[in-house]
């Protein structure tokens, strides 16, 4: 996690960066944010659930913190997800068929 904000507001943004790197050092990539000031629960993460899996799966290691964000919200932000993928398609449909002509002319 990135500590990012002001003094005593703090707010940290979850990425993948190399082990090497110091804590607010380059990131590789961004994949949520966390910001324990927010007083509505349910509202202080937000997630990248396809990209978290994809960093996991070539090796990544979260730290505790983030593992514990992750068991809490994960869920959550994976129906976001799936929501947002299956709204994008539905507007991909109907957009593809009013481009479909609805006759051909041809030569002769």
């Amino acid at each position: 996690m990135k500590q990012m904000g002001r003094t005593h507001r703090h707010y940290y943004r979850i990425v993948a960066i190399d082990h090497r790197q110091p804590r607010d050092g380059k990131v590789i990539e961004e994949l949520g944010t966390y910001d324990p000031h927010v007083t509505e629960k349910s509202e202080r993460v937000t997630l990248l659930p396809s990209r978290i899996k994809y960093w996991k799966s070539v090796g990544a290691k979260a730290s505790e913190h983030c593992e514990a964000i992750f068991k809490n919200f994960m869920k959550k932000w994976e129906e976001i997800e799936a929501a947002n993928a299956a709204k994008a398609a539905e507007e991909a449909a109907k957009k593809a068929a009013e481009v479909v002509p609805s006759t051909i002319v041809g030569n002769g």
